[in-house]
């Protein structure tokens, strides 16, 4: 039937769009180095116009986009990721809690510095995370930490053999987000096929799948919960969300968001007067939340515990600084008026002005049903990411997810210009070793231009049409 001239001719372009498709993914996952960056972009923008086409052509065509969005990330199985070193940590932390060893009290620094080997492959981890990694105190949630163990269990003595575990975990998260993600479309009424504008992108397989970056999961756990918060099944669907929140930290966000949900108003008025009798129901809801995601930290629990993690989270606020937009503004101008290590003095205000945004949004824009409340989601990381110090690549994967069940597409447009962050070191062998700040502008002024556009140009004609 292959050989078949008619069968050719009648599937001749997702063929030739498949195969060309692979061809490159095979080439980025086995034959790319980070630090060659014409190649980089090269296959990423070729990549990324091949997958805008199969969701273009073939949007009705849900089981092909299936099968081939799982047959890409098939092809990076036995691939070691080569855009981040995070997975040699992640390999460490699970086979130091099989040793009985707690990765929240103990940095890899401690061990190696004072002669001590404490799990197979040590210094060849060691040496792949590098001196920064290694130096503080494991900030990877409890449900994280799972997945690491349990590629420790499987390969314990096989750096090779705990990327494939992780990475099939991966990818079976994205099974999950592909199933829940579609349910809630149709239950929306939206195109079901918007979930391949996350699942079939380029971004998110190589990212996640590729780079073995542990979003994918706590996305996973994330539109489950939204289903079941939209069908009635909201106790479940807090179970749920600490799951997610016990993977990534980040939907910790999210709650005071729930409010309105919770306390819809009694009728349909202009203007909003809650129901207050839902309160009990969203204060069951964040204490089953709470309950659990404490449970899920309690096996680690230690008197140092609480301090260690709190230092450790708090270098991306105070320490760490990369692809940032506003922070690097704030910066500028605070080193024109003769200002000093502004990271730590913004770093600290920063998540003060996010709290503030978040509970505007909570109390002040209608998050009442589902869309609305994805929305308020969407709008609240954003915030989050934009005045963030440090936004690597694969934090968009959240924005993205959110972004398939609202108008919004400045999450797609950023996961195209995402990858410009890699080639903020272009002057790595140079003397100077900051970032290029030319390439961190062009990134987002294309971003907040496509954002601007959605959230109040476009939203503001429309009023006044």
């Amino acid at each position: 039937m292959l050989l078949n001239p008619a069968f050719f001719k009648l599937y001749k372009t997702p063929l030739l769009l498949a195969f060309s498709s692979i061809l490159f993914y095979i080439s980025f996952a086995y034959d790319l180095l980070r630090t060659d960056y014409v190649k980089l972009v090269s296959l990423y923008v070729t990549l990324f116009f091949l997958f805008y086409k199969l969701v273009q052509i073939f949007k009705h065509n849900i089981k092909l986009l299936t099968y081939l969005a799982f047959g890409f990330r098939a092809i990076f199985i036995l691939a070691i990721p080569n855009l981040s070193q995070d997975f040699y940590r992640f390999i460490w932390d699970g086979r130091l809690i099989l040793e009985g060893l707690n990765p929240y009290l103990f940095n890899v620094e401690s061990f190696i510095s004072s002669g001590e080997f404490p799990i197979a492959q040590s210094q060849e981890l060691y040496a792949g995370m590098g001196t920064l990694n290694a130096s503080h105190f494991s900030n990877y949630p409890p449900m994280n930490q799972l997945c690491f163990i349990i590629a420790a269990l499987f390969t314990g003595k096989s750096i090779i053999g705990s990327v494939i575990v992780m990475r099939l975990l991966i990818i079976t998260a994205d099974f999950g987000t592909l199933h829940f993600g579609k349910k809630l479309l149709e239950k929306l009424n939206l195109p079901v096929h918007n979930i391949f504008w996350y699942i079939l992108n380029p971004f998110i397989i190589i990212e996640l799948t590729g780079n073995l970056h542990f979003e994918g999961v706590m996305i996973f756990f994330l539109i489950w919960s939204l289903y079941l918060l939209h069908i009635g099944k909201w106790q479940f669907a807090a179970v749920i969300l600490a799951l997610s929140i016990s993977v990534k930290l980040i939907p910790l966000l999210f709650l005071p968001l729930f409010f309105q949900w919770f306390t819809k108003e009694k009728q349909s008025v202009k203007t909003w007067v809650p129901d207050f009798t839902g309160i009990p129901k969203l204060i069951l809801f964040y204490v089953i939340v709470g309950i659990i995601t404490l449970l899920l930290f309690a096996p680690f629990y230690a008197s140092e515990f609480i301090e260690n993690y709190i230092n450790t989270t708090s270098l991306w606020f105070k320490n760490f600084q990369f692809n940032a937009s506003l922070f690097y503004i704030a910066k500028a101008i605070g080193y024109s008026h003769g200002g000093y290590n502004e990271i730590v003095r913004i770093g600290k205000t920063i998540p003060y002005i996010v709290i503030l945004f978040v509970l505007i949004i909570s109390f002040f824009r209608k998050n009442k049903t589902t869309v609305q409340l994805i929305t308020a989601m969407l709008l609240v990381i954003s915030f989050y990411y934009f005045t963030a110090t440090t936004v690597h690549p694969w934090y968009i994967a959240t924005l993205l997810i959110l972004s398939v069940f609202t108008k919004n597409k400045f999450p797609l447009v950023w996961s195209f210009v995402i990858m410009l962050s890699y080639l903020a070191y272009l002057n790595i062998n140079k003397a100077d070793k900051s970032e290029n700040l030319w390439v961190i502008a062009l990134e987002y002024v294309i971003v907040y231009g496509v954002f601007i556009w959605e959230v109040f140009i476009k939203k503001a004609s429309k009023m006044e049409a």
